[in-house]
């Protein structure tokens, strides 16, 4: 894939500036707004855990600040020593609770983590998608789910 000057230009401030705050912070998140196609929700992930030895981590359905907030929170965690897995359930407070999902096409979505670590997107990192449970408790796969299928899709059924 060639580039022009000023892309790569752009791109080679955005990995300087994506650097910086790995290494301040010891994780970054990035946010992609909706984007303008039907299945293509906002969405966050983090880049600089797959750095520790674990999943990155992906929130979809939300705006950018409670992204910020939810991924944050639980990189804190793993930055603390946890390790989540799959089928885990995550309270961070009486109205934030996530289920641990593996996220089955992070090549499709890590486009930053990956440029980050070097890897090409059929060897991307690996990934969890942290579902958040509605204001009733509910999540998506539960009968009565109160937000349509878009608001916060299943992981593997969107990408980038």
């Amino acid at each position: 894939m060639t580039h022009d000057p000023q892309t790569i230009a752009w791109l080679d401030q955005e990995d300087s500036r994506l650097a910086q705050a790995v290494r301040a912070h010891r994780v970054a998140v990035q946010y992609v707004m909706r984007g303008t196609g039907p299945g293509e929700p906002p969405f966050g992930y983090t880049v600089g855990l797959f750095g520790v030895g674990h999943p990155e981590l992906v929130v979809v359905g939300v705006d950018q600040e409670r992204a910020c907030a939810l991924l944050d929170a639980v990189a804190e965690l793993v930055l603390g020593g946890r390790d989540l897995v799959p089928g885990e359930l995550v309270d961070l407070d009486e109205l934030s609770r996530l289920a641990v999902e593996t996220l089955p096409n992070p090549g499709e979505v890590l486009f930053s983590a990956n440029r980050f670590y070097q890897r090409p997107d059929e060897f991307s990192v690996p990934a969890y998608q942290l579902t958040w449970a509605h204001a009733d408790g509910s999540f998506p796969w539960e009968p009565g789910y109160p937000c349509p299928p878009d608001c916060q899709p299943r992981p593997g059924t969107w990408r980038a």
